[in-house]
């Protein structure tokens, strides 16, 4: 039985209990426990079930490479899935369950599954569920969406705390063993920024289980030492349990810290994840060790040597009374040595290696445990856990030469290099024959900007396995990542690192060497989605020789381990199956995240309120919610739909508002709208590109409108641009489309046109903006200035920069209301004081501010189209009557060539006309379609235009319209029926100006 010796656990404080639950149970454990260490201290061993079969499973290793213990931690608002037990910290009231089985863990009716294994190969489900098709909808698929995944999702919310940080560093180390630390010392020694990350609780990585000997002092001794000169450092930083979840381009990382638990009630902050800008990745990632495919080497109790180990001198405890150990390499041997000094019962060492010397093999025989040369594990012994091992030849196929008695099997397979984040952004592999493992190919390493390497890889995730050779590996990748940033590497002289000198490993994968196919199907690689050595097989023989073919038809690594302690196994069996290289089969791409990330800590502040995307408000904000606005989503932005009076409709407000504009004046927060700013030498060239009219030959001071379009020829923005200087322009969008248009500037720029001296920033939020309308504007805008602002100082479409009584103010002389208008653009800091400055000064002339609604009325009076509306992703400018701002003299703009096809140049097309209802009152709502008196080739009458956008107009006193009609201008005059609900409604079609056709107002 697993329990806690009554000595040792170097981690652990034997004097604070802690008490915990799993599955209703109370346990006790310690303080420093993981969960894993905490339930093999009270014998609990079964910890879950697979995925396909339901297995019985039990921990296999110690940290984040464990397929096995998934379990659910916490309970209602604070329930977390799969959370890894092996990785997981204990606190005090922790409530704990196991996943993936029903009724209960012991006795589980999806263990079914595993007496139909011969019916569920590998791809079944691939030839099951496609006859009878009608099947998939009503009982295949919603029995798959039923049985698959692993925990339950929390349906609370949870109350936790999470944030983002971002951080600039010279050099990111990645890993705090041995390694980690030297090449850490060596950057800030050379007054390099630091940032040292580590995503276990304690420093020296396993250099402090290992007995390494560090400058004649204990590994405990030496990395204290370490430490303390680092924080001597002003520029290093040290993060414990701070994970590298991805490496992406241009030193770009990503590391989830998990803050120290204090109690089951959390902490104010749970998790930090950090956004890394380092000019230099070094990886000390070091190495995880590998299973071996033997028959029921999944049966709780077979374990990883090195987790025995940990769990044994780490934690103090004991995973069972009598433990085998199976291995290829003399690592195991120090999992050996540590039971025995602990007093624990070492039956036999399964080494199948023919001949084992060596100093670990020679100290173990001296402390009475048994080596036995070229043998293996025939097959475990035991269902419900490890109860023996029948023992073979390697070199056989598996005849029983005698059995053991042991309630543990402690495999050692050999060692791997942690080679995925090296692989995350573009790394390449060698294959290493010898140690039988993928290491990182140093002469193809990831490339910055500068063609210089981004990555560096030191120590054993170098493949530098032995202890002793790493500090000249991390002093020699050190002076190359030092010198690439410019700074000079400082001599100092090199720790020496003393430990026992390891004999060849002897690469192997299955045991026995000749395993039979009934073995074969007992066999497991991939222990949590239950794949096979058979099922490899399978997937050769059926043609998916591909390793990615075969991990997707097999499953092979794609559980939440992602194959850590598994892939390499069924690479190499793949391999020798096809009778193929290693190197040529390959390796399965690797890809962020490393480990697990919980959706809270990739939103962090985003919740809530906030949740997928923050409300963005205006400098006024607080002006329009003082005064009740009647808001309106555009965007991500809320804006004030209308400002209701005491008992007034909506409807009336906005008909109150749009008169005011037209009788006297209004004033509009117009900050949303989108301000992008554009300078180069090139701005003027690129703005010709991407706009349909000519934009390089507006004069300094000048506005001009401009339609922007796709490469499709269809409508996708419009505004005004200004030009601020000879390189220097101000382009308006829609609010809507600030963020989008400025990506696709970016795009541009960024792909097709990267060699044009062009810069782009988006001011939007840099920036509010008011806009006064109306016959009485001028007068309220000069009242504050004291500036001449008639038609002769500021016409219309031109811009100046002024001293605007206290604010430093651009004054647009542009309108979208069709009144005299000027658009006042300040600091985001000033907007609210010049907002509560220009209504002062409007009082006398009865001044009211208006919202979107009245906006777009006014814009609908004047026939001016608004995107969105009479656009809609199939419309180009000549359906809206908008020629004469499409340049015939430019050579190219992005959707010209798309405008002259076929299908847009049709004279059928449905194009801008104005609609009067017959009943002036009439209403008319936007979407409603004509239609005609043919019939179409369905036998339904044909529609033939439909409504864009539809208003009661106070001035005008009657209902209004725009839309899109087949051949629109052809029909002025012509009566057509709109079916609105289900009522045909006639409609007149008239121009689509109605208010001050001639413009005398907008040029007043």
């Amino acid at each position: 039985m697993s329990t806690r010796l009554a000595s040792g656990g170097r981690l652990i404080d034997r004097r604070r209990n802690i008490e915990f639950k799993f599955n209703g149970r109370r346990f006790r454990g310690l303080q420093g426990d993981t969960l894993a260490s905490a339930l093999l201290a009270n014998n609990q061993i079964l910890i879950g079930r697979s995925f396909k079969y339901h297995r019985r499973r039990g921990i296999v290793s110690s940290g984040v490479e464990d397929p096995n213990a998934l379990v659910s931690v916490g309970e209602g608002d604070r329930l977390v899935p799969n959370q890894r037990a092996t990785s997981t910290e204990l606190i005090d009231g922790m409530a704990v369950r196991s996943q993936n089985h029903w009724p209960s863990l012991e006795f589980d009716i999806g263990t079914t599954a595993n007496f139909l294994a011969r019916m569920l190969p590998a791809g079944f489900y691939y030839k099951t569920f496609i006859q009878p098709r009608a099947a998939w909808k009503n009982l295949f698929e919603p029995l798959i969406r039923q049985t698959a995944g692993l925990g339950q999702a929390p349906k609370e919310t949870d109350p936790d705390r999470y944030e983002h940080f971002n951080v600039n560093v010279d050099v990111l180390v990645v890993g705090g063993g041995v390694s980690g630390l030297i090449a850490a010392e060596r950057a800030a020694r050379s007054k390099a920024s630091v940032l040292l990350i580590e995503q276990t609780v304690e420093w020296g990585g396993r250099s402090t289980v290992d007995g390494v000997m560090i400058d004649d002092q204990t590994a405990n001794a030496w990395v204290k030492g370490t430490l303390s000169r680092l924080q001597g450092y002003g520029g290093a930083n040290l993060l414990l349990r701070t994970t590298a979840i991805g490496i992406y381009d241009h030193g770009y990382v990503v590391a989830l810290q998990r803050c120290a638990p204090t109690s089951e009630d959390g902490s104010p902050l749970r998790m930090r994840l950090w956004r890394i800008r380092a000019r230099k990745v070094v990886l000390a990632t070091g190495a995880i060790e590998r299973s071996i495919c033997f028959r029921g080497n999944d049966v709780p109790g077979v374990m990883l040597a090195s987790a025995v180990r940990d769990y044994v001198l780490n934690y103090g405890v004991s995973p069972g009374d009598r433990t085998v150990i199976v291995t290829n390499n003399d690592d195991a041997y120090r999992t050996a040595i540590a039971l025995a000094e602990a007093g624990l019962n070492v039956p036999a060492i399964l080494d199948v290696r023919p001949i084992v010397e060596g100093d670990l093999p020679g100290k173990a025989r001296k402390m009475g445990v048994e080596i036995k040369p070229g043998k293996a594990v025939g097959a475990v012994i035991g269902r419900r856990r490890v109860t023996g091992v029948s023992i073979c030849s390697q070199a056989g196929e598996g005849s029983v030469l005698e059995t053991l008695d042991c309630d543990v099997v402690a495999m050692s397979g050999g060692w791997s290099p942690t080679v995925h984040l090296w692989g995350h952004c573009g790394g390449k592999l060698d294959w290493d024959e010898s140690g039988g493992y993928f290491r990182p190919d140093t002469g193809r390493p990831p490339i910055n900007a500068d063609g210089n390497a981004m990555v560096h890889v030191v120590g054993a995730a170098d493949g530098e396995l032995h202890a002793g050779s790493i500090p000249g590996n991390v002093e020699d990748r050190l002076k190359k990542t030092i010198s690439e940033i410019g700074l000079r590497p400082t001599r100092a002289g090199l720790p020496k690192v003393a430990a026992p000198e390891d004999a060849q490993m002897l690469p192997v994968w299955l045991m026995p060497q000749g395993m039979k196919e009934a073995a074969r199907s007992k066999s497991w690689i991939d222990f949590q989605n239950d794949v096979k050595v058979s099922d490899i097989d399978l997937a050769a023989r059926e043609g998916y020789e591909s390793v990615e073919h075969t991990k997707r038809y097999t499953t092979l690594g794609m559980g939440t381990d992602q194959g850590k302690i598994s892939n390499i196994n069924g690479l190499v069996i793949l391999s020798g199956i096809l009778n193929k290289p290693v190197p040529e089969v390959g390796t399965t791409t690797f890809r962020p995240p490393y480990t697990a990330v919980t959706l809270g800590a990739i939103a962090g502040e985003a919740r809530g309120p906030h949740l997928f995307r923050p409300v963005r408000k205006t400098p006024i904000d607080s002006w329009h919610e003082e005064r009740s606005a009647y808001w309106e989503p555009v965007g991500d932005w809320r804006r004030p739909y209308c400002y209701p009076g005491e008992g007034e409709s909506v409807e009336k407000a906005v008909e109150r508002e749009s008169l005011r504009v037209r009788r006297t004046v209004g004033m509009l927060d117009a900050s949303t709208l989108g301000k992008l700013l554009v300078q180069g030498p090139d701005a003027g060239k690129f703005l010709d590109m991407l706009y349909t009219n000519m934009m390089s030959s507006l004069p300094v001071g000048r506005c001009r409108y401009g339609l922007m379009c796709n490469e499709n020829g269809f409508l996708m923005d419009d505004g005004v641009v200004a030009r601020l200087g000879e390189n220097e322009f101000l382009c308006h969008t829609t609010t809507g489309g600030a963020d989008h248009i400025h990506a696709w500037m970016e795009e541009w720029l960024q792909t097709e046109w990267w060699n044009w001296k062009v810069y782009t920033a988006n001011l939007t939020d840099q920036f509010a903006q008011i806009a006064v309308a109306g016959p009485d504007a001028r007068k309220v805008v000069e009242k504050i200035g004291g500036l001449g602002l008639d038609s002769d100082s500021l016409p219309f479409m031109r811009w100046t920069p002024v001293q605007f009584g206290k604010f430093d103010a651009h004054i647009f002389r542009i309108s979208f209301t069709g009144e005299l208008s000027f658009e006042i653009s300040v600091p985001a800091s000033q907007g609210l004081e010049l907002w509560e400055t220009l209504l002062d000064a409007g009082q006398a002339f009865d001044i009211e501010p208006f919202g979107t609604e009245a906006m777009h009325l006014l814009r609908a009076e004047k026939g001016f189209i608004m995107i969105g509306d009479e656009t809609d992703g199939t419309v180009i400018p000549q359906d809206l009557g908008l020629n004469w701002a499409i340049s015939s003299k430019k050579a190219d703009f992005l959707g010209k060539r798309a405008q002259q096809r076929i299908a847009q140049t049709d004279s059928n097309r449905w194009q801008l006309v104005g609609l009067e209802p017959l009943e002036s009152r009439a209403k008319l709502t936007t979407g409603s379609h004509a239609l005609s008196d043919e019939l179409s080739e369905f036998g339904h009458p044909r529609m033939i235009g439909r409504v864009t956008s539809s208003y009661f107009s106070p001035i005008m006193n009657r209902t209004i319209g725009m839309g899109l009609v087949e051949r629109g201008p052809e029909r002025k005059g012509e009566i057509l029926e709109f079916l609105v609900g289900k009522e045909q409604v006639k409609v007149r079609i008239v121009d689509h100006v109605f208010y001050d056709k001639e413009g005398t107002q907008l040029h007043a």
